[in-house]
């Protein structure tokens, strides 16, 4: 598997893996579900990014003939319709080839990014709620969107990453790999806020707990399914349709922010940590498209269209 189809892959495992929590057997069974599809469409001279309907049914026909058992098959099936319905609403593509269903054609969709001024009233949204839950969650959407680290990353900060007021933070990413996350004033601000309160946060008797964003519950810190609980909360309180807005959508946001303000795109494959650029390069279509939409309504020559 490689090129753009690659990318849509891992960004749907990577969303599988944060947003669902998928298990890691089943993260490891989808990865094999896409490589085969992949494999056969290869062979047809197309790759996940490019399959059509018919590309798509000749596979799904193929399945039931190459004498695997009717779970396998299923499972098969079930991965890449799911991996479609993702690509159909990241606004990569316009069409479900899985489904043989279009989309309405009024011009691609643009995925699920939020524009500045939507980030900055989620931002005061979180921080508005009641007391110490408010400096809480406006510290991890600060820091979340500040360095585009990963929901896992994010609830897995230590206490020691950010005592000492750092200016980056040194992140494990997937596969282990270590990279650096930036941290702007506001952020860095926020979090001091935050540790003024975090005590209150602390199961009984846990004063040594290390986590940043810890918890009463049974793992002693805050789950990434708790924090999604809460952004669509703040998502609601902001006038933003929580549908737009998932923890997945705070990392896409601080991509495609820094590429609209002209961030090399290798710079920002290493601040999200993309082992391979076709990853990073799907946040190019969501800047040009938003870019385009600038150039169309607000240059003087569109208007006297």
């Amino acid at each position: 598997m490689s090129g753009q189809g690659q990318g849509w892959a891992e960004a749907f495992l990577e969303m599988m893996a944060v947003e669902r929590a998928a298990a890691k057997n089943t993260l490891a069974a989808y990865a094999r579900d896409l490589a085969d599809a992949s494999g056969f469409l290869t062979r047809r001279g197309r790759d996940l990014a490019a399959a059509s309907a018919e590309d798509v049914e000749a596979y799904f026909a193929d399945l039931g003939v190459r004498g695997l058992s009717p779970a396998t098959a299923a499972r098969r099936r079930a991965a890449v319709r799911q991996f479609y319905r993702f690509v159909l609403g990241e606004g990569w593509r316009t069409d479900d080839p899985s489904r043989r269903v279009e989309a309405p054609k009024k011009g691609r969709s643009l995925p699920k990014v939020l524009s500045r001024e939507e980030m900055d009233r989620l931002i005061a949204a979180a921080a508005a709620r009641d007391g110490r839950q408010g400096l809480r969650l406006g510290c991890m959407v600060e820091l979340a969107y500040a360095s585009g680290l990963r929901i896992s990353e994010l609830t897995g900060l230590t206490l020691a990453a950010l005592a000492r007021d750092p200016a980056c933070l040194i992140v494990r990413g997937k596969g282990g790999k270590e990279r650096l996350a930036p941290l702007n004033e506001t952020a860095r601000a926020a979090v001091k806020a935050y540790l003024d309160v975090r005590p209150q946060f602390l199961p009984k008797g846990d004063k040594a707990n290390p986590w940043l964003f810890p918890s009463r519950g049974k793992g002693g810190r805050l789950t990434p399914r708790r924090f999604a609980q809460l952004l669509d909360e703040a998502a609601a309180d902001a006038g933003i349709d929580p549908a737009r807005v998932s923890p997945h959508v705070l990392r896409h946001a601080f991509a495609t922010h820094l590429l609209e303000g002209g961030a090399d795109l290798r710079v920002v494959q290493k601040l999200l940590g993309h082992a391979d650029i076709a990853t990073t390069q799907i946040y190019t279509h969501v800047a040009g498209d938003r870019l385009a939409q600038v150039v169309a309504t607000k240059h003087p020559l569109a208007k006297k269209g």
